[in-house]
């Protein structure tokens, strides 16, 4: 059972929502009421822990162009006109159960989420940036079912930076490091190659999903889905334990 503060229909308190919860939502309602109105959560998996590495070396990288107001390479390199984002509170933006926030009043959610980066254009425009880390030998692209989880992510954090009065592009960018594997040897060291895959934002579904999860919430547990294996497998153990 969940120790973290649990949805309350009668409280007017604001509830605080992750982006990562409003993922849940949209997958399957019945885990997310399960998790954030009973405090059942589903069970965790261990942290991708050389993912996090790659994660948190390229925000170094990128933290020095930060400080000198300088252009990466990887921006030359795709023709990108901007520079990282130098603002007071971005460390705070990048940091777990902190990250952007903004106060949903109509939902009385308050919505956080937690930036890998977020560039500046001449014009002040901001680009928001995720970090990605995998191993293929096949093209990286943004196709696939799973993959519009990733879209969703850039989404929520554009409209939390624009529901905070920042200016922001439609296009964000996905940082993508692929661990090759065509090398001779490990020899103690991993190399990637790293590509710059662009993204058009579109957020206008998320205040429709913050509203339909307050309903959600508020009201009784949702039925099973047929396409989430958790619900699957919970249906299965309890016709076996029968």
């Amino acid at each position: 059972m969940s120790r973290k503060k649990l949805f309350d229909p009668k409280s007017s308190e604001p509830f605080n929502i992750s982006r990562s919860k409003i993922e849940l939502f949209v997958r399957c309602p019945r885990c997310f009421y399960l998790d954030r109105r009973l405090g059942v959560g589903r069970p965790g998996f261990p942290a991708f822990t050389l993912n996090n590495a790659v994660d948190k070396l390229l925000k170094k990288e990128f933290d020095i162009h930060r400080k000198k107001g300088s252009t990466h390479s990887l921006m030359e390199k795709y023709g990108i006109d901007a520079i990282p984002f130098d603002h007071e509170k971005i460390n705070e933006w990048r940091m777990n159960f902190k990250g952007v926030r903004f106060h949903y009043k109509p939902t009385n959610f308050m919505v956080f989420g937690a930036v890998d980066d977020i560039w500046i254009k001449p014009d002040g425009s901001l680009i928001v940036v995720d970090y990605k880390a995998t191993s293929t030998a096949s093209e990286i692209t943004l196709d696939g079912k799973w993959k519009k989880s990733y879209k969703r992510q850039m989404e929520i954090y554009q409209w939390l930076l624009r529901h905070n009065n920042h200016k922001v592009s439609e296009i964000g960018y996905f940082v993508y490091a692929n661990g090759k594997t065509d090398n001779e040897a490990f020899d103690k060291q991993l190399e990637f190659e790293i590509v710059l895959l662009p993204y058009k934002g579109d957020d206008s579904w998320v205040e429709d999903a913050l509203h339909k999860a307050h309903k959600c919430l508020s009201g009784e547990l949702p039925s099973a889905d047929p396409d989430c294996e958790y619900c699957n497998y919970r249906k299965a153990a309890k016709q076996c334990e029968k």
